[in-house]
Formats: C-alpha cells, structure tokens, sequence
C-alpha cells in the first residue's frame, strides 16, 4: 500500500532536494513495529536534514523527522500490539532512520514510549523533542534542589521550542520565570507562557572580564550555549544549577572554572538521544502532568507534509516561534 512521505534525495552532482513522494510499505527499514504515524513535529535537526546539503543524513533516499507519534499496526514485539498509542522521540531517528515526516514507519521497538495517558498523538507531538528536552532539563534542576522559593530561573533562547515549553512547565510548577529574547515582538506571548520578565537577548550577549556578577539566577535552562552562558554561569546563586539543552549561540564556551569552584554552580549536560527507557517513561509522565495544554496549545503552528522545506528554512533562521505540528495525514 503506498504511502505519502517526504523524501530528500541527492543528485550525482552532489545536491540534495526534498520532496513529497508516495512509497511503499516494502520500501520501510527493517524493524520490529510498523507505526501508522499520525502527526510530527519541527525541529532544528529537521531543518537542517531539509536544507541544502543533507544536513545531518548520511544515506540517501531518506525520509527525515526526528520525532512521530501515532498508532501501531504490526508489531514483533510483545511490548506492542496493533492499536497501541506509541511516541517516538531521539535515537537517531530522522538522522540515520528514516523518521516520521511520513505517513508510515518502522522502527526498533527499544526506541518507543507508550503515549501517556491524558495525551493526545497530536499533543505527543506539540511537546516532541523540544518539549521532552524541557521535561529533562526541568527534572535534571528539581533534582540538584530547584523549589520555587529559590528564586528566578532563567530561560534563554525561550521563545523557541524548548524555551516555550519549559517556561510554560516552570510556570505552572510555580517558579518565577524570565525569558530570554532576541525578538522583542515575543514578550507578549512569552508572558501568556507564565514569563513574569523579558530579559532582552543583548543583555546577556556581551561578554564581561569578570567571572563572577551579583547572584541573581536560582535555576537557568539554557538554549543558546556560547557567550550567553558563560555569562550566566557567573550570575548563579551559590549551589544552583544550569541545565545545557542547546547550542545555538555556538559551541565554544568563554568561561573560567571560578563559578564552579567559588560559588559550587552546576553545569548539567541534557541529552535527549539515548535517554534510558525509564527516564523517558518518567519525563513523559510528569509532561502529562505538568504541562499546561491550554499553554502548549497556544504555542502550535499547524503544519502538513508539504509545507516543510519552508518551514526547515525558516527554523533554520531563527523564525519559527513555539512549535510546529505537522500532520502528516492532511
């Protein structure tokens, strides 16, 4: 049975295209469950995998979209039988597997997550990676001792993914959220989030001699990396915690060891990719319940199939606000 999907392939001059096209079943990587995917999502891997180059793949024909969720419909596995509701996020998938910007898929049954109950697919798919990589970065903080009554936490890059996720979980967790823009035009979506302040991009951007500042962050989730958070690493409180989800400040850091060793910060490395499958059941379960859905919500961009090399362009330059759903079946 054919089936639509969007397939980037490479031309003998080296270039790379993606395009809608109809496969079939047969066509599928090997795997032990065949999923009926019914909506996927957006992310900077995405555009990257879209764009000019291949991006992330490897191996060609490929079909790109690190994340899906959808229903089963065969299954050599006993975890999973036809019917079941099932989420699909990292391990590759989208990169070096064929991924979700499809209307069928098959993967290895080690890589799914039941979906929790009080989720829909198409909300699995709201939170996706961006979202799941919130939950870690907000437990990863919970864990090394952030309460509410620490103090602010900041969000950096917070109207993106991550950040509009994570603003909106610390939010309803009770925490006093500041957002980090660059686009002053998201102040008012990030406080309907639960931001309670804007912090302009530029007051962070530039660099400082001194590696220490006044204390001022509980907690910080950090999406940009770079400049941005070797400055904040010197505004911590004494004993708190960075969470490292992102890089798209650069990979370099400019820092010193001195708020490690003088104020006992934290620098949490957050990966997503090949989390255990515990972990993952736990970060999925706490999204379906401290997730606000009226906030995710009001951070989704629909989206279909055909739509999505625009949309890998336009991510790519930094203009893609909140998340993007795909439906992959419109």
């Amino acid at each position: 049975m054919a089936f639509n999907a969007m397939v980037v392939r490479k031309d003998d001059q080296g270039k790379t295209s993606a395009q809608l096209e109809q496969l079939e079943l047969d066509q599928l990587p090997d795997g032990d469950v065949t999923v009926a995917i019914e909506y996927s999502t957006l992310n900077y891997k995405d555009g990257l995998c879209l764009g000019p180059g291949g991006g992330l793949v490897r191996n060609y024909p490929h079909v790109p979209g690190i994340d899906f969720a959808g229903t089963v419909e065969a299954s050599n596995d006993a975890r999973y039988k036809a019917g079941d509701k099932v989420v699909l996020t990292g391990w590759n998938v989208g990169e070096n597997w064929w991924g979700g910007y499809a209307q069928k898929g098959r993967v290895k049954a080690d890589w799914l997550v039941p979906l929790p109950q009080g989720l829909s697919t198409k909300d699995a798919m709201a939170v996706g990676t961006a979202g799941f990589t919130a939950m870690l970065a907000t437990m990863a903080l919970e864990d090394h001792g952030l309460k509410p009554e620490n103090g602010p936490v900041l969000v950096t890059g917070a109207a993106g993914g991550v950040g509009s996720v994570a603003t909106a979980i610390l939010s309803n967790l009770g925490y006093e959220v500041a957002g980090v823009t660059g686009r002053p035009e998201t102040a008012e979506y990030l406080k309907s989030l639960g931001a309670t302040t804007i912090v302009p991009r530029n007051e962070l951007n530039e660099t400082v001699k001194r590696p220490l500042e006044s204390e001022t962050w509980a907690g910080c989730i950090d999406a940009v990396g770079g400049e941005m958070l070797a400055r904040v690493l010197g505004q911590m409180k004494y004993g708190t915690s960075v969470a490292a989800v992102g890089l798209a400040g650069g990979a370099h850091l400019p820092a010193t060891v001195i708020p490690f060793l003088l104020r006992g910060v934290n620098l949490l490395g957050i990966d997503s990719v090949r989390r255990p499958y515990e972990d993952r059941v736990r970060a999925w379960k706490r999204v379906a319940t401290d997730l606000p859905m009226d906030k995710l919500n009001e951070m989704v961009e629909p989206a279909t199939l055909k739509d999505l090399p625009a949309l890998g362009k336009a991510i790519l330059a930094g203009e893609v606000r909140g998340r993007v759903v795909v439906d992959v079946n419109a």
